[in-house]
């Protein structure tokens, strides 16, 4: 069963020891940390070697309030505003050592009812990460009925997709939606009222919104091909994920990356083998959150992290389908 939504403590870096761990942070390196959110892997990165970190948001919020750790660390932590897909392009010219990053919204931005994330707490429908941008309310006010349903289908994973989106679209035509609480309202008229042992109704509405509004997985799918150009052989990569759609991106990037991915026989005549893999995965799969850890901080629940190291092979090109997730047609 899915979890609630819940506030957590702010500053709660998601299996911190695993990503130390697979991320090695060595003395003189230099690693990116794409989601600096409150800085809890920057801090962590600096802790365990006397390395140095590039750290990257494009939340303003979070560069602002990131300053003092800058000032903390001088010359070691340079914050740069931006999306981590441009990590390129952020990081110049250094030779980058190992790259981190964390998918999804964070305590802070959850935590701030300003920003419009939760449906816990009621603030303004916004949920941009940037702050500047169509945000959630612009979304459900002014998209067609059936395009929001394959939004809310799509990167929500929503079975009742088609009635909410009906709902939201009756509930805009008395008054525009302005507020968390009430898109609540609106989804609630399709699926009734939360049950306290089931997951709220508004949980995946909300997430698919929100990912709609950042363009998290195209961002994503761009992140991880940067990554594989910025790093050098033996450069590790370290991604944390708490949803199955971006899980599913990140564990098929690795495969293919890997060789794990089928690509026809190499005995049929004509048959020609795919690249040299680009990455060696350290361990099998994905590691998990431990129970101690799922008990202290509901959040890293659904926390998933796989990791790649760089082999000297080069970049591969971009698979044709690799979100393999559009709502444009989508029909359910």
């Amino acid at each position: 069963m899915a979890a609630r939504e819940t506030i957590n403590p702010p500053h709660v870096p998601v299996m911190l020891a695993e990503v130390l761990s697979a991320l090695s942070p060595r003395d003189w390196g230099v690693y990116v940390d794409g989601t600096f959110g409150a800085g809890g892997y920057t801090r962590a990165i600096l802790g365990a070697a006397d390395c140095r970190v590039i750290a990257i948001d494009r939340d303003p919020s979070a560069i602002s309030s990131g300053q003092a750790m800058v000032a903390e660390f001088m010359p070691r932590l340079s914050l740069r505003e931006g999306r981590f897909a441009d990590m390129e392009a952020l990081a110049g010219d250094a030779r980058i050592d190992g790259i981190v990053l964390d998918i999804g919204v964070s305590s802070m931005q959850l935590d701030e009812a300003e920003r419009g994330f939760s449906f816990l707490r009621d603030g303004p429908l916004d949920m941009r990460m940037a702050q500047a941008g169509t945000s959630a309310a612009d979304a459900v006010n002014t998209l067609p009925q059936e395009m929001l349903s394959n939004i809310i289908y799509v990167f929500g994973e929503e079975p009742r997709s088609r009635a909410i989106a009906r709902a939201i679209v009756e509930a805009r035509k008395d008054a525009p939606i302005t507020t968390t609480q009430g898109l609540v309202k609106a989804i609630e008229r399709a699926t009734g009222r939360p049950r306290p042992d089931k997951i709220h109704p508004a949980t995946r509405t909300f997430q698919a919104l929100r990912i709609h509004v950042n363009g998290e997985l195209d961002e994503l799918v761009e992140a991880l091909h940067a990554a594989e150009r910025m790093l050098p052989e033996g450069g590790r990569l370290v991604v944390v994920t708490f949803h199955s759609l971006e899980d599913r991106i990140v564990k098929r990037f690795f495969a293919s990356r890997a060789g794990k991915l089928p690509s026809g026989s190499r005995h049929l005549p004509g048959t020609v083998e795919g690249p040299e893999p680009s990455f060696t995965l350290p361990f099998k799969g994905h590691l998990g959150a431990t129970d101690e850890e799922a008990r202290m901080n509901p959040r890293a629940r659904s926390a998933k992290l796989r990791a790649g190291v760089r082999t000297a092979a080069p970049a591969m090109p971009a698979i044709a389908d690799e979100i393999g997730l559009s709502v444009r047609g989508t029909r359910h």
